[in-house]
């Protein structure tokens, strides 16, 4: 997945548990390549998975971004926040609140794919025109 600093999706592709992290960025970085999307991004901040100098290099040869290695300090013990990375996590989070994507239901990929972009849409959709409750939340006198 690739997203924006706002955390909105640029491009996201879903591949099989058993592909690895770098075939399954590049198969995102491919979906982006030629677009004027593509000619924008400058730096493309990516977890330690991604991490190797051959691999970096190669895709800022193909496709003319750099990609930056976000990694946690080694002395760190237990749970730590992450510049830029809680950006994606929390996206994460969003799509969680759509019932379909909470759970493994579809059965080919391209489905799973079809609707996260669905629920991305949809998110920023209600961003841009939010609907107010029906029945907004009000405390109880005691």
């Amino acid at each position: 997945m690739v997203c924006d600093t706002l955390g909105h999706w640029l491009e996201v592709s879903v591949v099989a548990a058993s592909v690895p992290e770098r075939l399954g960025a590049e198969e995102v970085f491919w979906r982006l390549a030629g677009t004027q999307l593509c000619a924008c991004l400058e730096v493309v901040w990516a977890d330690g998975g991604f991490e190797g100098r051959d691999w970096q290099a190669k895709i800022e040869r193909k496709l003319g971004f750099r990609i930056e290695i976000i990694k946690r300090c080694d002395q760190a013990k237990g749970f730590e926040v992450l510049p830029q990375r809680w950006i994606v996590e929390r996206s994460f989070g969003w799509m969680n609140r759509y019932r379909r994507l909470s759970k493994d239901y579809e059965g080919q990929t391209h489905l799973s794919r079809a609707w996260l972009l669905w629920a991305m849409c949809d998110k920023i959709l209600r961003a841009l025109h939010p609907v107010p409750p029906l029945h907004p939340f009000r405390y109880k006198s005691l």
